[in-house]
């Protein structure tokens, strides 16, 4: 076994929160490495949603103009049926009053936009691909952090502090709490694509659909790029309940055979739902997923972030928002340049309650939404504009 240099401030996992904390530790001054598992970083995924809070956080670190070049401002959600009638709509991010935009954008282009501001900022050895991250042992003063590279050699490095950023399946939280029980899984199937249309509705618009089953439907247009050569790039999320499958199907490609029956009954007059569908070049396949909320996070120089501190449902779009929120508190504590130690224990402090609770809102959101299936031909407005404000409500606790 090889011994490398001390490297600092640590963080494992070079994702949105990953990235996100190198920049905010950088810009207070502070140098981190990250470790990520894969070889090379590649633009995967499909759409997500950056809240505003989020991306106030990301404008302050200078990225007001990349992310206003890659993604599109949203500027509305409006709720539907299965025929595509207005249930309801709600502003989103500066019509709704806000002080930064809530962006819609493709996971991997906004990776890849942090990347680069990493590498310009804190130089091109501040990544270090091919590393995973297999584990660590606390020192007096230090954490040794256990790595294998992917010819196998297994190699540590010495870290002042380690910050889990490593994901769902965090190799970080399982040392830090082994008896926790597995991913808390529902019968709820996931797919998600990518579509390329001509239009869809004003270009800033998400739609969230359902029907008396509670299958539903989340899309939007999610590429600047795309807008500008008069295109529009929709993402879009199914979601189905198939009782009995809880725990019983995994992540991976999707199959449109399996899909499509969920939503044959759907008609809306200004888009072709199964046709849309059908366009994506690539289907993903996903169960919906989260974890109970931790009492503590994290120990010693040791902590969690992002996805590796609290999954959550995806019904809200919180969470690569609240990722980038992480990295930012996390770097603003560590700043303070007293024991890390206690940094990360005031970190955990300020940020656990509140994703605590957004965890727990994004099941009762779900819940809420479920329970008014049956009456989506009448007048839910009162009742949506209720569910939305309690989710709300929850997240503003920051």
């Amino acid at each position: 076994m090889t011994k490398a240099a001390p490297s600092g401030i640590v963080i494992a996992g070079a994702g949105i929160g990953g990235l996100t904390a190198a920049l905010a530790l950088h810009a207070r001054g502070l140098t981190a490495t990250v470790l990520e598992s894969a070889s090379e970083i590649q633009p995967l995924g499909v759409g997500i949603n950056i809240q505003p809070a989020a991306v106030a956080e990301l404008i302050g670190l200078g990225l007001g103009d990349a992310l206003a070049a890659t993604g599109i401002p949203t500027r509305e959600h409006r709720y539907l049926n299965q025929r595509g009638a207005t249930l309801w709509a709600e502003p989103r991010g500066l019509p709704a009053g806000h002080p930064a935009p809530q962006y819609s954008i493709h996971r991997g282009e906004l990776q890849l936009l942090l990347l680069a501001a990493v590498h310009e900022r804190l130089g091109p050895d501040a990544i270090r691909t091919g590393a995973e991250v297999r584990g660590f042992e606390p020192a007096r003063d230090r954490v040794d952090v256990h790595l294998r590279t992917p010819s196998g050699e297994a190699t540590t490095t010495e870290a002042g502090v380690l910050i889990g950023a490593d994901g769902l399946h965090s190799v970080a939280r399982a040392q830090l709490h082994p008896a926790e029980p597995p991913l808390r899984t529902t019968s709820v199937r996931m797919w998600r694509g990518l579509t390329e249309l001509p239009e869809f509705i004003d270009g800033r618009t998400m739609i969230i659909a359902a029907d008396e089953r509670a299958s539903r439907i989340v899309a939007y247009p999610c590429s600047r790029p795309h807008a500008e050569r008069g295109t529009v790039l929709l993402n879009w999320v199914c979601l189905a309940s198939e009782p009995g499958s809880d725990g019983a199907f995994g992540v991976g490609p999707g199959r449109l055979e399996d899909l499509l029956p969920h939503f044959a009954d759907w008609e809306f007059d200004w888009l072709d739902i199964r046709a849309t569908l059908a366009a994506s070049p690539r289907i993903l396949h996903y169960p919906m997923v989260d974890r109970d909320p931790l009492p503590s996070w994290g120990e010693h120089r040791v902590t969690l972030l992002g996805d590796a501190a609290h999954p959550m449902y995806p019904i809200g779009a919180n969470g690569a928002s609240q990722a980038v929120i992480d990295g930012v508190a996390l770097a603003a504590e560590l700043a303070e340049g007293d024991d890390p130690v206690a940094a990360l224990r005031r970190y955990e402090d300020a940020r656990r309650p509140v994703t605590t609770a957004i965890v727990q809102a994004g099941r009762k959101m779900d819940r809420s939404e479920r329970a008014l299936a049956d009456r989506l031909d009448g007048d839910v407005s009162t009742e949506l504009r209720s569910i939305t404000d309690d989710y709300q409500a929850s997240v503003e606790r920051r």
